[in-house]
């Protein structure tokens, strides 16, 4: 480590942050900060919950020190914020978090210090939200005796080759100089390269329509699954036969949750109703999306009438509860939506998912995981998410969860389409 090098702290230990600190603290000094001392005690122990990085991958950033003490950033010069961007309940950008962040870092901002923001915003909400908070609670003047910069986050929880180092990073900054000392930055850790954008308002708007393009582009084929279902016709195979020609996109229906695809597009079209702009075809993939997991339930009540078993008192498994495979991460995941869906009807729903956290699942929706379904004969079996454990098992184990008659619903195409009675 160079003894010129400039001091980082990364405010927001998360999927994000921590990756990042990681990233640098084999460099670099850093210092990890989160206001939860439970999360800092555990990685001063070596574990991550999130299943990001592992011992070794913290014992490698030897130059790495984790604190939720506020007192113990001070002496940084970069400030690198990447904490949870939400939505409320209407689909409101909840800014609570960043805006908290900024006052920690505010308070212990110096002259000639960088502050650098990746959590997704909508476009302008670096300068016009943040930095005020920034000038308000340092007395300082933006862009005279601080400055920022905006470099969105890319990171794809639970994938294991698709990296923060191999990611091609956006970076930007409030001044042209600024903006090629945070390219010069991250370019010690992002091996592919990076791209500098012209503006920090261009890095968060191609950061905000990164997931909008995807969530509009899911909510199309969910369309088309739903209109192929009542045709009778396998959507997969007619994805897999439109897939030949070199220019089709390969997106799959599905349930559209986390905390990026299914949030992030609220963030565009708040400020584009605040510009005036009423979104059309952002909020028609929003909704599709949304009620994926009603549609769902539906289908699946009608598939066990139609074999003449009772829905009210049936018990049906639920495989997978977290947003995404071999991922524990449990926040707006619309597996949820399918298990209360199924509920309205009277079913009652057993969740299974080996990477879920049993306390986060009891305390955040109220349901308590199966750990041994095997011990439940089920009328139903529904897999919601592509978990390699549930891959693994096989047809025959996953159908032999069930009563003779169960009806199986794969809605990730874990199974061969005779092995399953519905698709998506």
């Amino acid at each position: 480590m160079s003894g010129g090098q400039e001091k980082i702290c990364v405010v927001g230990l998360g999927y994000v942050g921590l990756p990042l600190a990681a990233a640098f603290g084999e460099y670099r000094e850093v210092v990890g900060f989160d206001i939860n001392p439970a999360r800092v005690r555990e990685l001063g122990e070596g574990h991550d919950r999130t299943r990001e990085l592992d011992r070794q991958d913290l014992v490698a950033a030897k130059h790495l020190r984790f604190t939720s003490d506020p007192a113990e950033i001070a002496d940084c010069t970069i400030y690198i914020v990447t904490v949870p961007t939400p939505v409320d309940a209407s689909h409101r950008p909840d800014l609570n978090p960043l805006l908290s962040a900024s006052e920690v870092v505010g308070d212990v901002l110096k002259r000639g210090d960088l502050v650098i923001y990746e959590s997704t915003v909508y476009p302008g909400a670096t300068e016009e939200d943040c930095v005020p908070v920034l000038e308000a609670r340092s007395g300082l003047r933006f862009n005279e005796d601080f400055f920022a910069g905006y470099s969105p986050e890319r990171i794809n929880p639970g994938d294991k080759t698709r990296r923060l180092q191999n990611i091609v990073k956006v970076t930007s900054g409030s001044t042209p100089e600024v903006a090629e000392r945070v390219d010069a930055l991250y370019q010690e850790i992002v091996t592919v390269g990076t791209h500098k954008a012209p503006s920090i308002r261009v890095a968060e708007a191609a950061k905000v329509i990164e997931n909008s393009q995807r969530d509009i582009n899911i909510a199309l084929v969910n369309e088309l699954a739903k209109i192929f279902n009542r045709m009778g016709i396998d959507t997969q195979a007619v994805l897999e036969a439109a897939g030949t020609k070199w220019n089709f996109l390969p997106f799959r229906p599905g349930l559209v949750g986390g905390h990026c695809i299914g949030v992030d597009p609220y963030y565009l079209t708040h400020k584009a109703e605040q510009l005036g702009y009423h979104p059309e075809i952002l909020l028609a993939g929003r909704r599709l999306n949304d009620g994926m997991g009603d549609y769902v339930a539906s289908e699946m009540v009608k598939a066990m009438l139609r074999r003449g078993l009772p829905v009210a008192g049936a018990r049906v498994l639920v495989m997978g509860l977290t947003f995404k495979e071999n991922c524990p991460d449990l926040r707006n995941t619309r597996v949820i939506d399918v298990v209360r869906g199924l509920e309205e009807y009277g079913v009652c729903v057993d969740v299974h998912d080996p990477h879920a956290d049993p306390a986060e699942a009891e305390a955040e929706f109220g349901i308590s995981l199966v750990a041994s379904p095997e011990q439940q004969r089920y009328s139903g079996v529904v897999l919601a998410v592509a978990h390699s454990d549930f891959r693994e098992m096989g047809a025959a184990a996953i159908r032999g969860l069930g009563l003779e008659d169960a009806v199986v619903y794969d809605l990730k195409y874990l199974l061969e389409p005779h092995e399953a009675d519905l698709r998506l």
